[in-house]
């Protein structure tokens, strides 16, 4: 039994398309929109001459175009993800930056493979679906992660801005000219709404909706209970950031502990596969003996049964709460 040289070439494909459509994203759109930029995006926008009405505006529109296409059958997998990475295509661009992928997925599996026309449409149709699905889905991990790691500094930054006398609208525009993307461009729109009359507390509760994180909650709820109750904001939001840190660096803790559970389960997942390539190509014949008999595609089946369970199991023992 020899190994086909097919399952790698439709991996790098697969690669091939991830990263065709992180340079399509950055070609359009520039650096400013890639993570962690230090000029953020709302300020680049501005420095061009756009008017900041209507920054606002566009921001806005990326911000909630995702969830509105809900309806589309192809998207609604995407558009939760979409909404939290905040890809700036919008729906329809990313339902054809489908079809491009599918089509560059099909020529890579033609001129690459010999497999018939119906696998290579089937392949080329998840190709071009499932490249778009993981990297949205990457660019939300990336994205909600740096959110929260730049979270404790910017209400810190908050703090020291409103012991020196400054507003909390002040502060949030602070925040929004000093902290690198993402979370400046989101700041500065809350600092943009709030000067054109929005509530301050409605707006950030209205972004940890959105984001689904926790920590910005409890900032939306300080500033809200500050603004009906009073009291000093500048300790309210000090403890809040020391809280902030310290679940943080639970987080980290807990991600430190089951790291080696997490790497174990990925191992005694991939370590079957990995031998079964090892064992054909050192000894192509090892398996003629028992591949013509009929126990052989049930205890296959059996195995990889056993290998899909281990991944849920591992998974399940390594997803602490906290």
């Amino acid at each position: 039994m020899v190994i086909s040289a097919e399952p790698l070439i439709y991996g790098l494909i697969f690669i091939a398309v991830l990263v065709l459509v992180e340079g399509i994203y950055l070609t359009v759109f520039g650096k400013s929109i890639s993570l962690n930029n230090r000029i953020n995006r709302r300020l680049e926008l501005l420095e061009k001459g756009v008017g900041r009405e209507q920054v606002l505006e566009q921001l806005r529109k990326e911000m909630g175009q995702h969830m509105k296409s809900r309806s589309i059958p192809i998207y609604s997998i995407l558009a939760n993800k979409a909404q939290k990475a905040n890809i700036a295509f919008t729906p329809p661009q990313l339902i054809m930056l489908m079809g491009v992928l599918g089509v560059v997925a099909f020529v890579g599996l033609t001129f690459g493979t010999s497999t018939s026309l119906a696998i290579r449409v089937a392949l080329s149709f998840m190709m071009g679906i499932g490249g778009v699905f993981v990297w949205v889905n990457n660019k939300a991990k990336k994205r909600l992660a740096l959110l929260a790691e730049q979270l404790p500094d910017a209400v810190e930054l908050m703090v020291r801005s409103l012991r020196v006398g400054h507003p909390f609208s002040s502060a949030l525009s602070i925040v929004s000219n000093e902290v690198p993307d993402p979370l400046a461009s989101e700041m500065g729109i809350i600092s943009d709404e709030s000067a054109y009359g929005r509530d301050v507390g409605e707006a950030l509760k209205s972004m940890a909706e959105r984001l689904e994180m926790q920590d910005m909650r409890f900032l939306a709820v300080a500033v809200t209970i500050q603004q009906t109750s009073g009291g000093n904001l500048a300790e309210i939001l000090d403890g809040l950031a020391k809280v902030i840190r310290s679940r943080f660096r639970l987080f980290r803790r807990v991600r430190a502990i089951t790291a080696e559970a997490k790497w174990s389960g990925m191992f005694l997942s991939l370590f079957p596969l990995g031998a079964l390539v090892a064992i054909n190509v050192i000894q192509p014949n090892y398996y003629d003996d028992v591949i013509e008999t009929e126990y052989f595609i049930p205890a296959c089946l059996v195995v990889a049964a056993f290998l899909v369970v281990n991944i849920f199991v591992m998974r399940a023992l390594v997803n602490i709460k906290v």
